[in-house]
């Protein structure tokens, strides 16, 4: 759980893998980053053209988003300041983007319709479950998420490694490998 301290606040504690309880009296950041959020994120999913989209991306994620990167709305993320895109990166319609814990996608990935990326868990025992866990997802160079994919917290999608549509992801995925299913599992090995 979270320490108290005056340089730190939650949002650095999220990102920085700490657990927060939701009943943190300093939660209400959190509300206040997500509502700013959604304001840009109603701009961006009306915008009618790519560069318009990467604009506001980049106003949504507090970085220049680089040209060379598409991203095709609607995107949603909840709060956006923790993610990083590399270049040549296209993400597909209806992502779904949660990033309290921190997303990093490097360059060359491909990332399919409906993937869901989330960053954020919650604890299975009742007394605890109103907590936030972060846990970094990670998307190394040129990997190939699948359509309607979801990476859980904590997992690294190696280099070159392809997730394929539907799979439910809950463990790192090696370089230059396939993995598919509920849960995911190892299909097969890639050429590097």
């Amino acid at each position: 759980m979270r320490k108290d301290s005056p340089k730190k606040g939650i949002l650095d504690g999220l990102r920085s893998g700490e657990a927060i309880p939701m009943a943190d009296p300093m939660y209400s950041e959190v509300r206040d980053a997500v509502n700013r959020t959604f304001q840009l994120l109603a701009r961006l999913n009306s915008a009618r053209h790519t560069d318009e989209v990467r604009a506001l991306l980049s106003e949504v994620i507090g970085v220049p988003v680089d040209e060379s990167t598409i991203v095709f709305p609607p995107f949603h993320t909840n709060y956006g300041r923790n993610i990083e895109l590399g270049k040549r990166v296209f993400i597909n319609h209806a992502c779904s983007f949660l990033d309290l814990g921190g997303i990093c996608i490097e360059d060359d990935v491909m990332i399919g319709p409906r993937v869901n990326l989330t960053s954020e868990n919650h604890p299975v025992e009742v007394a605890t479950r109103k907590t936030l866990v972060p846990g970094l997802v990670r998307i190394q160079r040129n990997a190939w998420i699948g359509a309607g994919a979801t990476i859980l917290p904590g997992v690294t999608v190696g280099e070159n490694a392809v997730v394929a549509a539907g799979a439910v992801v809950h463990q790192d995925v090696p370089a230059n490998t396939v993995f598919g299913g509920v849960p995911a599992k190892l299909i097969k090995k890639l050429e590097p």
